[in-house]
């Protein structure tokens, strides 16, 4: 069985030829955008899903609850007399959308840009005027408490307790950084500063105060100027997003720019500039130049550029100043070997227009790489893998499975003891290269089970006897590994391959397809071009042992402390997850390059770890994180706030101490990965990867766990 490399799924054209059948059937002429967008998207949902849902009352209860939830999700936009009128919805979202139409859309988002309107006038009048942080009052955090405010007196009382929060927050950091202020030292201050003109100047609790509000107000104006912006196509995708998500979490509606980023974050890869960009106050600025990009060759780019205008080579320049972020990205991305020129205001207030012709630009983030860790007389590898990346678009971009194959020889030339593979906070990506990779460890055999709704479950195996590393592997995982990262986890340990060890996966055991909606119109609707793109759920993966890794996820053979148990979500907390269950092992041969018994590892890992003091900041922070989540009514005093400040910041202090009086690994990178010192911008990156490593409580015990199989 065949797989291209795709995002943990299959390239069906069968499904494609479903979606273009339907949507030629339903329209005729050139029907509205919306209409198109919904309907082909709703065939494919309908006739290629794993589980398909019937378009019934309980499908428009559950597009109703969600697509409410998440326009509102803090309570704060709508009215309970708006949430009534909107409740006559409930049990015709399914009409609506089978006879084509969709009044629910239309009716909230005619309701939104009145309240948005409405909640802007609101905050800022309140913000107008000074807060009293003497009286004892609270504000109650978490939405699932709050309800709907009955009226405007009420929704203000609202407003007034969240803003008055913020700003409390801002003005006890601000008193804080004035207490600074009369502790520094007089050779601390600035040569000619006066005190009239100096930021040194000690401000009155009054000016604080002010400057407190002006800030909060900031912030609000540039979010309310973001949603003011908010136009049809944007309701449109998240209508389209909220329906898909009630199949599945992972079934999604993705509008084009949407798409572009999903492609990005899975190949590591992109066309463009190469400028890694920031909204700052309404303005576009450059942060960061890409290493070896467009904009680094160029040359006339420079981190804190403003960019103002963006034209498409000797096309008219377009305006992004108080452009919603995504579409001014959108602008300056685009094809390799095309050229966009960038009007740009210099710090010192000149302004120049610098022509760039976009290339690729590499993430190097996104890919593997390793190093080594030399404890008790042995070297181990470690190698870290952010996602499985692969060349989804056929473009030349790299694998995952062959980088990490090309880590594992280069660990191999410096003769590592074993080799500890990081999966923790790996989402997943291409099922192909999860197999492959699997493949570098064991000979041939299956490493995972697919299944549609109603198909056979088909083995997925590695075809290739031969085998990169034989010697003894450590898989870490927690609460973030997920997808693609599950696969392999599963496949190592029910091989009896490696040791998997961390907190209990993700729990995503589904497999999906991205279908690019624009196949699937006909001539007529070619004008409504780009639609966007369904990322559409249509199997199931299991473990070759025969249990599904989802819902559940991989539980490790040997746990640790893990400060993400205290707020981490998995599948089982996700909306509409598919359920767990299991079918028949696949006929698989073990390694068995364990130890007969782990049970004596185990012990010995759990004795270590109980008299880590690494563990043990785990452990207290975990728990202090879980105490603080228990309370969402948060005061509004400020004698009562800083204090709970002064006592946080006492325990933090405690944390950091004793994080930087634990032992460190002794880590360094490997000889195949020595930079030249003229190549600064990849010593960072390597500093970068290296630093964290050595005060890695899990690493440490991943590489002790080894270093006890070895005796």
């Amino acid at each position: 069985m065949q797989f291209p490399r795709f995002k943990l799924g299959l390239y069906s054209t069968s499904v494609l030829a479903l979606l273009g059948l339907a949507s030629y059937s339903v329209y005729q002429g050139t029907p509205p955008r919306d209409q198109v967008v919904l309907g082909v998207m709703l065939s494919g949902l309908t006739q290629a899903h794993y589980q398909p849902e019937k378009l019934d009352d309980q499908f428009s209860q559950r597009v109703y609850d969600l697509y409410l939830k998440r326009i509102d999700v803090n309570k704060q936009l709508l009215l309970a007399p708006e949430v009534a009128q909107l409740s006559q919805f409930k049990t015709q979202i399914d009409d609506e959308l089978k006879g084509g139409t969709h009044e629910f859309l239309d009716v909230t988002s005619t309701l939104l840009a009145k309240r948005t309107l409405e909640i802007q006038t609101l905050y800022r009048q309140i913000l107008a005027k000074p807060f009293d942080f003497a009286v004892q009052e609270s504000w109650e955090t978490d939405p699932t408490k709050a309800s709907y405010a009955a009226n405007t007196a009420e929704q203000r009382e609202q407003w007034r307790k969240m803003l008055k929060y913020q700003t409390l927050a801002r003005l006890s950091e601000m008193m804080d950084d004035e207490a600074k202020k009369k502790d520094k030292p007089l050779a601390a201050t600035k040569v000619g500063a006066s005190p009239a003109n100096t930021s040194d100047k000690v401000r009155t609790p009054a000016e604080m105060e002010a400057d407190a509000r002006k800030q909060v107000l900031k912030y609000y104006d540039d979010y309310f100027a973001d949603l003011i912006q908010t136009d049809a196509n944007d309701r449109l995708a998240a209508f389209a997003n909220a329906i898909a998500n009630t199949y599945d979490p992972h079934t999604d509606y993705l509008a084009p720019i949407a798409r572009d980023n999903f492609d990005i974050a899975m190949s590591g890869r992109l066309e463009g500039t190469g400028a890694q960009l920031q909204e700052d106050e309404g303005k576009l600025k450059v942060t960061d130049i890409v290493a070896g990009s467009a904009s680094a060759r160029q040359g006339e780019l420079k981190v804190g550029d403003i960019i103002l205008r963006v034209a498409q080579g000797a096309a008219e320049p377009v305006s992004v100043e108080g452009m919603k972020f995504e579409k001014a990205v959108k602008l300056i991305r685009g094809p390799k070997g095309t050229e966009v020129r960038l009007t740009v205001r210099k710090p010192d207030g000149a302004t120049v227009v610098i022509p760039i012709i976009r290339d690729v630009v590499i993430i190097e983030d996104t890919y593997a790489q390793s190093a080594l860790i030399k404890q008790g007389g042995r070297t181990y590898g470690y190698l870290h893998l952010p996602g499985f990346y692969a060349d989804f678009g056929g473009k030349g971009g790299r694998s995952s499975a062959e980088d990490v194959k090309n880590e594992l020889a280069k660990l191999s030339k410096e003769n590592v003891a074993g080799v500890v593979l990081d999966l923790r906070y790996n989402g997943g990506g291409s099922l192909r290269d999860a197999v492959d990779m699997g493949g570098l460890f064991v000979p041939t055999g299956p490493m995972v089970q697919v299944k549609t709704s109603r198909g056979a479950a088909q083995p997925v195996a590695d075809t290739d006897p031969a085998v990169q590393y034989t010697g003894p592997l450590v898989v870490l995982v927690n609460k973030y590994s997920a997808s693609a990262s599950e696969i392999l986890a599963a496949a190592m340990q029910d091989y009896h391959r490696a040791i998997v060890m961390g907190s209990t996966t993700y729990g995503k055991g589904t497999v999906q397809q991205v279908f690019d909606l624009d196949n699937a119109v006909n001539a007529q609707a070619a004008a409504l071009k780009p639609l966007g793109s369904l990322k559409l759920t249509i199997q199931k993966f299991y473990r070759i042992s025969g249990g599904s890794t989802q819902f559940k996820g991989v539980t490790p053979d040997i746990t640790l402390p893990d400060a993400l148990t205290s707020y981490a979500k998995g599948e089982q907390e996700s909306e509409y997850p598919l359920p767990w269950d299991e079918i028949a092992p696949a006929k698989y041969q073990p390694a068995n390059t364990l130890p007969a018994s782990l049970d004596k590892l185990k012990a010995n890992s759990a004795a270590r770890v109980a008299a880590s003091p690494g563990f043990k900041l785990i452990t207290d922070a975990t728990q202090r994180a879980t105490e603080r989540r228990k309370d969402t009514n948060l005061s509004l005093n400020l004698a009562a706030y800083r204090a709970q400040q002064v006592q946080a910041r006492a325990l933090n202090k405690q944390q950091t101490a004793a994080q930087n009086a634990l032992a460190s690994l002794d880590v360094s990178a490997l000889a195949a990965d020595a930079k030249p010192a003229s190549d600064s911008t990849a010593a960072k990156r390597l500093t970068r990867f290296l630093k964290p490593l050595r005060k890695d409580p899990a690493l440490a015990e991943a590489v002790a766990v080894i270093g006890d199989e070895l005796q």
